[in-house]
Order: structure tokens, then C-alpha cells, then sequence
């Protein structure tokens, strides 16, 4: 008996399809390359329906976006065009060679890449829609899992999907502790704490000094802003620092009331402490895993800044005014720009850059030197965000400009954030350290922002050709990979294990801080990218699978104290054991192919099963056997403990059921398959 007939209405479509499923009037999956393309060996001309009537004003705007970084970019010229990370001449063999090895530089200009990432619109705690734009890498998650799905079927990792954006609940409940609780000693402790977290991403602009004396109760509004810096420094510190039950009761303690006094006056008054204690509040909020609070408070602090004028240059100032604006405005630009890209959504700033001469500053000490340049960073980011994800494809013109932008920036970088200065004190160590690894990772993040969608098309052909070679029923024209997007996906790849690598020699020096609130988002961005690379190769790349495991291992320890990296941690653990299934798949494959003449004929474990069985099961995907070995709040099927784990897969409808045993018809409509659904 067939399943009821689906109103129209509520049927489920993908926005786009392909060319060639629109022609046979077959169901397209809405990716590029579609299922049914992949399957059929055409994965190579899979391209959107709609691309071709828009085909030529996506060009014009392509050409006028080109003209417009030839423009805006005072180092562009015929003597940086081959300076950019394309060129692998003279330069040591990468992780990724191995992507570029087989495929020539020769031939004509390829096409653009079209975006296969959607903007996703997820539930807050409230109930209530929020954006997260297609740069995000919820985004890209989205796009692995149904990957993963289309090659391996259901699994833990491709079903493990959420309307809800993960935050935790603010704490509205009494405390009790006193101020007097946190000694003077503490108090230093957790504002030099603060120092060596924010390190490369705020710089207030004032001296620190005067917080760290007690303060008298404050009476008037400026009073009040001025103490609740003090307080957010001190929470932002001790939210850094090992969970104990007091560092808690004290971190809360000094956000709430810092909270409350920067609330006092209802933002009547901008002024440059209200900036100030915007940014802290923001920052704060990223760390105790509250996204969304986090980007309002950068909105507010943006909207203050202009009402002061930050964003323009003010000749009538003194020199020493002029400086702290201007610290103070590249803190609120970095901080901005970085969420808001690691979010995909607009950021405040980003209309208010101009050219001011007073931001070319010498830097006295290594704190500006590390803002400064995390600033002149922000700058190109944001420039990535606007050219590469603000039409339907990637130009690979503008990809290549860009870059040149972002190798020109590191050429320039001084050397004290290339180099660790042996003669300093251990915690001007620590901050000094923190502050590069900040600026690198924002580095290695930009780069693979950028090169990203040009990895998600090599990757997907390559995945095309292996299920083509795997198959031996479907004959047809092998898909090829555009030469430039293979070049542009191995720079996506070595950006990836490079930060990795980079977070991994910090992290065994003991020298990152309990809570990393940006640094765990570069962590599990690159790990992505190294998973979809692990699952589209048929060896082991032993260096990429060691940078992926020690992203794992950072986010294990980050996990202690942050709900989002616990998250990061699982949803990454899950996408290890689909590899690992992936390739278990391919060898059994590839050591049928080679036994021909042999088969095993008796086993402990596998089952019985007859040859027409066999036949059937070689042509459908291999169920999930590898797991997590470890449970938790998200995946309560998953035992907790140590050692290996039995799968017991989710109840439905009162009923347990098997992977092998569910029928297509029952999974075909889940959330996760079309353009809208979103996912955590």
C-alpha cells in the first residue's frame, strides 16, 4: 500500500534544481551537485537551473566587484600578484598537495564557485527566530551532515539535527557573597587574567592601574560606568580562570552588579566608558556561551561610538586623546568583525570604515601591536565577507586579490608576533603568547572564510569520482576538478591544520586559559573543514588526521567550562565515526574488487548472509557502526562512561528501529534535507 497523496501545499521542495533533473522531471535534492547527479556520474555539469538566465548579470557584478578591490587596495600591483598562497613554487610539500598534484595549472579561466551553504534561521531560548547567515559554520555543518547523509545514509552525525541555537540560561537567582569576599590580591589576579584572555582583541585604551585599588561607592552615572569596567574585568577573569565554586560565585557576583551600573543611567549618556563597558559586557557574554546577547551589545556599543564620533578622525583632540579613541575604536571593530563573520550576519561597523591617518600608530608596548594588527586584519575580513558571500557564487578573481591582501598583511607583521620573548615574566609571557595566537588564528580563520566555498566544489567532485570508481554499474563521464578551485581548497586545508597545529603547541605548553571564547570557534571552523577533507579521501593523510584529533583534544578541555565547546566536541566526535565508516566502506570495497575469486566464509561477528543478500547490500550504504564513546545532554542514546559503546538508536513512535530497516519514504521529508531547515 502506498503512502497518502501530499496536498501541494504541503509539499517539500528544494528551492533550486539542477538543469538536468528539471528536464527529466526527476525530485532534486537543491545541492550542487545534486544526489541524483552524483549518482549518475554528471556531477561535474550539476549546476542551478536559475544560473543560466542570470548568468549575465552575475558576471557584471563579478567585473564590478573586481574593480572595486583594484580600487580600494593601496598594495595591489603586478609585484604582489605572485605573492599570494596559490604559488607553490619554492615552497615545502603541505598537507594538501595532494589535491593539486594530479591537476595541471594549465588551461582557461574556471567558472566561479556557486554557494552550496544557506543562510539558516534557528530558535533562541525564548522560541523566537534568529539569523545565522551562510559565512557561519553552522552553515557549513549543515552542508556536511547532508553530505555525509547522500554517501552514507542515516547516521548519528547526519540525524543529529536542531532547530534550537545553543545558549545557556542567564542566572537571576540571589548570590551570597560580598564584595569583601575577593581580596585585593584576587582582584589583581583576575584583571591580569583578563589582560592575557582579551590579549590581540580589546585594548581599552586607558591605564589599567587605578582598577586594581578599591574603589569608593560611586554616585554619580559616571561613577557608576566607570566602577562597572572594574567589575566586568574582574568576572571576565574569573570566567577564565579554573571552575571552582568560589571563581563562580565571584564571576557572577561582579557581572551582575557591573551589569547593573552600566544600566543605570538607560544609555542616556554615550561616552567613551559606556563603550568600554559595552565591549567587556559583550565579550563576557560570548565566554558564558550567550551569542545572541553578545552581538546586541556590540550593536550598542557601535551605535555609542558613532554617537562620539570614533568612527572619524578629530584633529582638534590632543595626542594622547586621539590615541585612546583610536584604541578604543579598533578594539570595538575587531571584536565586531569577528563575531559577526563567525556568525554570518552584518556587522555594525562595517559602513564606518575610513581612511585615518591617526590609526597608523606606534605602538609602545606589544598589547598595540597586537590590537593594531588584529585590526588592519579585521579590515580584509570584512572585505571577504561582503565580496565572497554577498552574491550567489565565489569569484575567483576577487579570491586571488584577496588573498594577496591577507599575504601582504603578514609580510608586514613585526616580529614580536612571530617570536616569543624568552627574557619577559611569566605572565607577560602568557599574555604576550595569547595575544599571537589570537592574531594567527585570526589569520588561518580569514583565510579559509575566504577559500571555503572553492574547497566545498573540489571536494565535491572529488567525492562524485569516488563514488563513480566505487561503482560498478554506473558508466559515465568522469566529473573533473577545476584546476584554480583545487589550488584555492589546498590553501582552505593548509589554513586548517596550520592553526590546529598552532592552537595544538600553546595548548601542550599549558598555556591557554579554561575559557576561549573565540578561539573555540577558530577550532571547530578548521575542524570542519579537515573533517569534510578526511571524509572525501580514500587514504590517511597522517598530518591532517593528527591537526583534526588535537582540535579534539583542545575542545575537550575547553568543554569543562563552556557548554558551546562540549557541543563543538560532540558534534566533531560524531563526524570522526562517520569517517571512520566512511572509510571502512571504501576498503571493503576496494578488497572486494581486488578478491574476486575468494570470499570469507566464516566469522565470528558478521552474519550469515546469501548471495542475492549480499548483491543487495553492496548497493545500499553501510550502516553506522562507529560511536561516540563517550554520552551527554545532546545524545542521551549514546552510554556514558569509558570503553566502547553499543548503539541503541533513538525510539520512535514507541519503537526501536534499526538503521537498515527504515525505509526511504520515512526519512525523505526530515528538516535537514531541504535549503530552509536549520541546524545547531
Amino acid at each position: 500500500m502506498g503512502r497518502p497523496k501530499v496536498p501541494p501545499e504541503n509539499r517539500l521542495r528544494a528551492n533550486t534544481a539542477c538543469t538536468k533533473c528539471r528536464a527529466s522531471k526527476k525530485r532534486c535534492s537543491g545541492t550542487f551537485p545534486c544526489t541524483n547527479c552524483t549518482r549518475k556520474g554528471h556531477a561535474r555539469s550539476c549546476i542551478p537551473f536559475k544560473s543560466i538566465s542570470n548568468a549575465s548579470p552575475s558576471s557584471h557584478r563579478d567585473r564590478e566587484s573586481h574593480a572595486g578591490l583594484e580600487t580600494s587596495s593601496s598594495w595591489e600591483g603586478p609585484e604582489y600578484a605572485i605573492q599570494t598562497p596559490l604559488n607553490r613554487q619554492n615552497r615545502a610539500a603541505t598537507p594538501s598537495d595532494r589535491l593539486t598534484e594530479h591537476h595541471p595549472e594549465t588551461g582557461s579561466r574556471s567558472p566561479e564557485a556557486t554557494h552550496q551553504t544557506h543562510p539558516r534561521m534557528l530558535r533562541n531560548l525564548q522560541g523566537d527566530r534568529v539569523y545565522v547567515g551562510k559565512a557561519a559554520s553552522l552553515s557549513f555543518l549543515q552542508l556536511l551532515r547532508e553530505t555525509v547523509y547522500q554517501h552514507l545514509g542515516p547516521s548519528q552525525f547526519s540525524h543529529n539535527w536542531s532547530e534550537d541555537m545553543l545558549e545557556n540560561e542567564a542566572h537571576h537567582d540571589p548570590l551570597n557573597l560580598t564584595e569583601e569576599r575577593c581580596s585585593e590580591k584576587d582582584r589583581r589576579r583576575f584583571i591580569s587574567t583578563f589582560e592575557v584572555v582579551t590579549s590581540g582583541f580589546l585594548y581599552l585604551g586607558c591605564d589599567t592601574e587605578p582598577f586594581f585599588a578599591d574603589f569608593p561607592e560611586p554616585k554619580t552615572d559616571r561613577e557608576k560606568t566607570r566602577a562597572s569596567i572594574r567589575d566586568l574585568m574582574i568576572a571576565i577573569g574569573a570566567q577564565s580562570c579554573t571552575n571552582t565554586p568560589e571563581n563562580l560565585q565571584i564571576e557572577r557576583f561582579f557581572f551582575t552588579r557591573g551589569q547593573s551600573r552600566a544600566f543605570t543611567n538607560f544609555l542616556e549618556d554615550p561616552s567613551l566608558d559606556l563603550i568600554r563597558a559595552f565591549l567587556l559586557m559583550s565579550f563576557y557574554m560570548f565566554g558564558a556561551c550567550r551569542r545572541n546577547a553578545a552581538f546586541m551589545y556590540l550593536g550598542v556599543a557601535a551605535r555609542s561610538a558613532v554617537a562620539v564620533g570614533l568612527h572619524e578622525d578629530l584633529s582638534g583632540s590632543n595626542h594622547q586623546e586621539q590615541q585612546e579613541r583610536s584604541k578604543l575604536w579598533m578594539s570595538l571593530c575587531v571584536l565586531d568583525l569577528l563575531a559577526s563573520s563567525i556568525l554570518g550576519r552584518p556587522a555594525a561597523t562595517a559602513t564606518l570604515q575610513t581612511d585615518r591617518p591617526d590609526l597608523n600608530l606606534q605602538a609602545s608596548i606589544t598589547a598595540e601591536t597586537t590590537l593594531i594588527a588584529s585590526y588592519q586584519l579585521s579590515l580584509i575580513l570584512n572585505q571577504i565577507v561582503n565580496r565572497m558571500y554577498g552574491d550567489k557564487a565565489a569569484s575567483i578573481d576577487s579570491a586571488e586579490l584577496l588573498l594577496a591582501k591577507i599575504n601582504q598583511w603578514s609580510e608586514n607583521l613585526p616580529t614580536p608576533l612571530r617570536t616569543q620573548d624568552n627574557d619577559e615574566s611569566p605572565d607577560e609571557a602568557q599574555e604576550h603568547v595569547i595575544g599571537n595566537l589570537h592574531v594567527a588564528c585570526s589569520y588561518h580563520f580569514a583565510v579559509i572564510l575566504l577559500t571555503r566555498p572553492f574547497l566545498i566544489s573540489t571536494l565535491s567532485v572529488r567525492l562524485a569520482r569516488l563514488h563513480q570508481s566505487q561503482s560498478v554499474n554506473e558508466i559515465g563521464r568522469i566529473p573533473e576538478e577545476e584546476p584554480a578551485h583545487s589550488r584555492l581548497a589546498a590553501a582552505c586545508i593548509d589554513s586548517a591544520v596550520y592553526m590546529l597545529q598552532t592552537c595544538l603547541e600553546v595548548h601542550q605548553s599549558g598555556l591557554l586559559l579554561r575559557n576561549m571564547c573565540i578561539l573555540k570557534a577558530f577550532v571547530f571552523a578548521a575542524a570542519l573543514v579537515l573533517g569534510f577533507s578526511m571524509f572525501t579521501h580514500r587514504d590517511v593523510d597522517t598530518e591532517i588526521d593528527s591537526a583534526f584529533k588535537g582540535a579534539l583534544s583542545i575542545l575537550h578541555m575547553l568543554a569543562q567550562q563552556s557548554a558551546q565547546a562540549a557541543h563543538y566536541l560532540e558534534i566533531l566526535s560524531l563526524l570522526e565515526a562517520a569517517i571512520n565508516q566512511q572509510r571502512q566502506r571504501l576498503a571493503s570495497q576496494a578488497r572486494q574488487r581486488r578478491s574476486q575469486y575468494v570470499s570469507r566464509i566464516f566469522s565470528l561477528t558478521d552474519k550469515p548472509q546469501s548471495s542475492q543478500a549480499q548483491s543487495d547490500s553492496e548497493s545500499r550504504p553501510t550502516p553506522p557502526t562507529s560511536l561516540l564513546p563517550q554520552g551527554g545532554p545532546f545524545y542521551p542514546w549514546i552510554p556514558q562512561g569509558e570503553g566502547p559503546a553499543t548503539a541503541t538508536p533513538p525510539v520512535l513512535d514507541g519503537a526501536f528501529l534499526d538503521w537498515e530497516g527504515m525505509e526511504l519514504p520515512l526519512w525523505d521529508s526530515f528538516p535537514f534535507t531541504e535549503p530552509g531547515s536549520s541546524v545547531l
